[in-house]
């Protein structure tokens, strides 16, 4: 199954979960309890399993992530394996232009796995559905719920204001996008 298939397949059952809330209303209105039970039931049933689906496909999203970052490091390593063969042809020649090309070149594809093993590093680290922060979670939802003017404050431990104050946020966030950029040029 894809992300994508599983992303469907979870707004089907958060459909499905409005359906039996419409219909748990109804038995509600019309008195009956014990049909009101069980539509609450699936209700509740659609909303897990809805939610299931969701981690379930993020978790294949970090998990390709991974796939793709240890392909990229692969063909890194190749094509440091290339360089050296090169670099010990222009030894056994001692030419100096060719080995100040081989080394320059080599140096580009070392700083290039430098920059593609932090974005590695933080893709593993931070980007996982699994590992993301809390409070970065916490974050999002009470932006979203300020944008909405939605009330959410009861239902968290922290605050915005204490969330707000968190130093070095900015700085990580930067540095990410300047690791981003660094990944793309070398994509590109």
């Amino acid at each position: 199954l894809t992300t994508k298939q599983l992303q469907r397949q979870a707004k089907r059952c958060t459909k499905d979960e409005g359906l039996e809330k419409s219909k748990l209303k109804k038995a509600i209105q019309q008195g009956n309890m014990e049909g009101a039970r069980i539509y609450a039931a699936n209700a509740i049933r659609k909303k897990n399993e809805s939610l299931n689906l969701l981690r379930l496909s993020s978790r294949i999203d970090a998990v390709a992530s991974r796939v793709q970052t240890a392909v990229t490091m692969r063909n890194v390593t190749m094509s440091m394996a290339s360089v050296v063969r090169g670099m010990d042809r222009a030894m056994e020649s001692m030419n100096l232009e060719k080995i100040s090309m081989v080394m320059d070149k080599f140096e580009s594809q070392f700083e290039d796995l430098d920059v593609q093993t932090q974005y590695m590093e933080n893709t593993m680290g931070n980007q996982s559905a699994l590992t993301t922060p809390q409070t970065e979670v916490d974050t999002l939802m009470h932006q979203v719920a300020d944008e909405h003017g939605l009330e959410l404050n009861q239902a968290l431990k922290e605050t915005p204001d204490t969330l707000l104050n968190q130093p070095n946020k900015e700085t990580e966030i930067k540095e990410q996008d300047e690791l981003s950029e660094r990944l793309r040029a070398l994509r590109g």
